[in-house]
């Protein structure tokens, strides 16, 4: 049998190719993931005094975990195909970082030079990337689930977009908990949580997404 004649027996009556299927199989776990994030900050911390939210400070944490979240998810969604274009979801990954960045300098511009260190630190900045970390563990086995059912080759990136994602909604999760006011402290201690999901994931990457 010649090769093409190979080819056109296999793709009889193969049909179109799924659509949407990234956005199937992870839009599913990023709900899970973050209810699963949140049940875990509020039963752990309990909730935020609610007369926060008549401030600025938890609504910046959503949009920046939120942000990153729908980046980070469309990242993964590209490396979930076998010849990935990132060019676009990571530009867009970098401009939420960006913007937070420039949040996060503005407050600090406009305070006291001997207030600065006391806006970064806040009173958590030990334990934050620890809690957002952990509260990221039940969306990272999720979102690695999930591109493991897709086609990823490059299973180290795919695994770090992951990772990102997982953080990104654990983040999301602990903001519900997290009573620091500081756009700073955002901008440095909710990254760094974030970025050690993304390290996680690209270290379990090549193990959980071989083929």
């Amino acid at each position: 049998m010649q090769t093409n004649e190979l080819i056109d027996l296999l793709a009889t009556g193969a049909g179109p190719a799924p659509r949407w299927v990234e956005a199937r199989r992870l839009l599913p776990m990023m709900a899970l993931g973050v209810v699963a994030s949140a049940a875990g900050a509020l039963a752990i911390f309990g909730p935020i005094p609610a007369e926060l939210f008549a401030t600025s400070a938890p609504w910046i944490k959503f949009a920046y975990a939120g942000g990153l979240a729908a980046a980070a998810a469309w990242l993964a969604a590209r490396l979930g195909r076998p010849v990935p274009r990132t060019r676009a979801p990571l530009r867009t990954l970098l401009l939420v970082l960006l913007a937070m960045g420039l949040l996060a300098l503005g407050a600090l511009l406009v305070s006291p030079a001997d207030a600065r260190l006391a806006l970064v630190l806040g009173h958590s900045w030990s334990s934050c990337p620890a809690n957002v970390l952990a509260l990221s563990l039940p969306a990272l086995a999720g979102a690695l689930w999930a591109l493991r059912g897709l086609a990823p080759t490059r299973p180290r990136a795919a695994g770090l977009a992951a990772g990102l994602l997982a953080g990104a909604l654990g983040a999301l999760g602990y903001s519900l908990a997290c009573t620091e006011l500081s756009p700073a402290f955002v901008a440095v201690w909710y990254s760094l949580g974030i970025a050690l999901a993304g390290i996680l994931g690209a270290t379990l990457g090549p193990w959980a997404l071989r083929w």
